[in-house]
């Protein structure tokens, strides 16, 4: 079978097309025939090292495709089914072998492209903004790079709670995007500062949690905009990691900060059903829309990856593989 891998951790340059053999499924485990992978900013973060893994690896940690086989019981999924999947890394590749309890069902009218599209930043939006912080009505959130492919989920999803939505983006493009998306305000970071800004669309009182998958560059004006007692869930670090801090900083506003991560709210298979569940059938029923911005043959993730790397996309990135 086909498969990116990467031998020495690098640049886009070092995601190299291999033939190699198709892996067999062993005990609660499925094979599956993949359609579609997601890309995703974790992938960048095993290519270059930043996240440390064996190797050589193939990348990629999610997708969506045709269960082939599976190991012995195996009872989750059967052979046939169409499934999908996230965090269990190795997508990049024609056939991948799965924990079959991390696998979840497609509705019957969902196709696979949407399907990889929606599994691991539509499950981020989901934890988020319904366990992270649970948003409600009346709560205000600031949402980060709100015109990408979780920024925009989280958008959609904060409005569907009642919440209200301020978002911000680089370009006049990428604000339009987000106002589709449902942001009630969105502010250009590249012609203002945005702590500041916040305050003022609040009343100067500050936001209830801002939702930064940027890191470095974003971080202390995240804490600049929230209100006393707010809360900083910072999921990402597109920009960089966000150098050591003295926990003090918190200070001037009671406030809580938290780095949260997708494995540690999917515990049980019974909470990746509900998650899964509620975010495919959203989109099923036409109450979440995706934006897929482009899609990539398989032999292009490095394109794909320079593309995410150069923060000029708007929407989801995705290799089409079947």
């Amino acid at each position: 079978m086909k498969s990116i891998q990467v031998n020495v951790p690098g640049g886009p340059e070092n995601l190299q097309l291999v033939d190699i053999p198709t892996p067999k499924p062993g005990p609660g485990q499925a094979l599956v025939r993949l359609a579609a992978s997601g890309v995703n900013f974790i992938d960048i973060y095993f290519r270059t090292g930043l996240y440390k893994a064996d190797l050589p690896i193939t990348i990629g940690s999610e997708g969506a495709g045709t269960v082939e086989a599976v190991g012995e019981g195996v009872t989750e999924v059967a052979p046939g089914d169409r499934v999908a999947y996230a965090m269990a890394r190795g997508s990049y590749a024609e056939y991948a072998v799965v924990p079959a309890a991390q696998l979840v069902k497609i509705p019957a009218h969902l196709d696979f492209q949407s399907a990889a599209a929606a599994m691991l930043q539509g499950m981020t939006a989901h934890y988020l903004t319904h366990s992270t912080f649970a948003l409600k009505p009346g709560d205000t959130c600031l949402v980060h790079a709100a015109a990408g492919g979780a920024g925009g989920l989280i958008v959609q999803m904060a409005k569907n709670l009642g919440a209200r939505v301020l978002g911000t983006v680089s370009t006049a493009e990428k604000a339009q995007i987000a106002r589709v998306s449902g942001a009630d305000e969105v502010i250009l970071y590249t012609e203002c500062e945005f702590d500041v800004e916040a305050r003022r669309l609040t009343g100067g009182r500050g936001v209830d949690v801002v939702y930064d998958s940027v890191g470095k560059t974003t971080f202390e004006k995240s804490l600049n905009a929230l209100r006393p007692r707010g809360t900083l869930a910072l999921f990402g670090q597109s920009s960089g990691s966000v150098p050591p801090i003295d926990p003090a900083i918190l200070a001037k506003g009671s406030l809580f900060l938290t780095r949260p991560g997708l494995p540690h709210y999917l515990l049980t298979r019974e909470e990746l059903l509900w998650r899964a569940g509620e975010v495919l059938d959203a989109i099923d029923a036409g109450k979440l829309r995706l934006r897929i911005d482009r899609t990539y043959p398989l032999a292009d993730a490095a394109v794909a990856h320079r593309d995410l790397e150069s923060r000029k996309t708007a929407g989801k990135l995705l290799l089409a593989i079947g």
